[in-house]
């Protein structure tokens, strides 16, 4: 059990989460502080009272105001843990999303989808929960003697493309190949270890897709239905089974894994239908 512990401890590190205090983000800051490490919850709102939740649970963890849309803003963030922290190991990229304005459907097909709405999910989805923040934190972390490790999320709508969400699919298709390249940049250019990864979610009830899944009585929809069918798990995720994937790639075990993007489908992705 001690090799084990020693393997995926997070002693020591730093680690900084964009949307730390969203659904997802504040479940695996919590995670991770479980795990040994100090937390910076960055986000637009609810980061004191997110960083205040987990310090009852004996994490030491601390809240940073950041608009992952202005990077001024992200380079006053990125000063401020510096400041406190002295170093940051990690960096979770957290923030992302649909909107329902910028889905089809029956009342708004793909030709009057407004571009406005298109370009809101693609900002928030590729420059705010990635190439943003990786260039302001990642700037900084290109410096560390041990490198680091990056982790973006990415989508099984990058695997997949789904329907209904054209912009949050070519967004998040976007993320992988943005983690792959970055990859690839940081070691040949900068530090050889310093790793950039993605987790690829499958379906999980949040806030952001429960609309596509459920209905407002909490019944499955056609849509909820047809996933369902083509998971092998035979059901939707739950936040805490992103913890385990994210605890590895923060740590040393996963220190020859760069360049990756790991599906957390309950199968999903490997199923073909028949």
């Amino acid at each position: 059990m001690e090799y084990l512990r020693k393997m995926f401890s997070l002693e020591g590190k730093n680690i900084v989460i964009t949307g730390g205090a969203g659904s997802i983000g504040s479940k695996i800051a919590e995670g991770f502080g479980k795990s040994g490490a100090r937390i910076a919850i960055c986000a637009r709102r609810n980061y004191d009272q997110v960083a205040e939740k987990l310090q009852k649970k004996k994490i030491d963890a601390r809240g940073y105001y950041i608009d992952v849309l202005n990077k001024p803003e992200i380079e006053k963030c990125c000063s401020k843990v510096i400041n406190d922290f002295k170093r940051i190991d990690v960096l979770l990229n957290a923030v992302g999303g649909n909107i329902p304005s910028a889905t089809t459907s029956k009342q708004t097909s793909f030709f009057e989808l407004p571009l406005e709405e298109f370009e809101k999910v693609v900002a928030l989805n590729l420059f705010g929960g990635a190439i943003l923040p990786c260039q302001v934190f990642g700037k900084s972390m290109v410096n560390n003697k041990n490198g680091g490790s990056i982790i973006n999320i990415s989508s099984m709508s990058a695997f997949k493309p789904l329907t209904k969400i054209p912009g949050y699919s070519a967004a998040k298709s976007a993320v992988s190949n943005f983690t792959q390249w970055l990859a690839v940049h940081f070691a040949l250019e900068y530090n050889k270890n310093l790793r950039v990864n993605a987790i690829a979610p499958g379906f999980f009830l949040t806030k952001q897709n429960r609309f596509l899944l459920q209905d407002e009585n909490g019944n499955l929809t056609e849509r909820g239905k047809t996933i369902l069918k083509h998971t092998p798990a035979g059901r939707f995720g739950i936040t805490d089974e992103l913890i385990g994937v994210c605890i590895w790639l923060a740590s040393d075990a996963s220190r020859f894994v760069t360049g990756t993007v790991i599906p957390v489908d309950g199968g999903f992705s490997a199923y073909s239908g028949v």
